[in-house]
């Protein structure tokens, strides 16, 4: 798959659902998970990653879909929404 036109930028995250403190934390976006883990992290049981998002996307009524990027804050893997990505 093509990378996501974020791929390798760093951003900064509005995430209002926020239990690791990501809210303003600056972002460097790997890919969309899709096309870093080859299936949507709906389907990627047991990764801490996606479980986490799984909760905190629920609680901040996200939209359920695919438009979930994978990067790091501080050297940890994150799953972010793209709706939470400060260009």
């Amino acid at each position: 798959m093509e990378k996501h036109r974020l791929a390798g930028k760093t951003v900064t995250l509005k995430c209002s659902q926020d239990p690791d403190n990501l809210n303003g934390k600056r972002y460097i976006v790997e890919d969309l998970w899709v096309n870093v883990a080859g299936k949507s992290w709906m389907f990627c049981d047991g990764n801490p990653a996606c479980l986490k998002y799984a909760v905190r996307s629920a609680f901040a009524m996200l939209p359920t879909d695919d438009n979930v990027l994978y990067g790091k804050v501080n050297g940890l893997g994150h799953l972010v929404h793209i709706s939470e990505v400060i260009e």
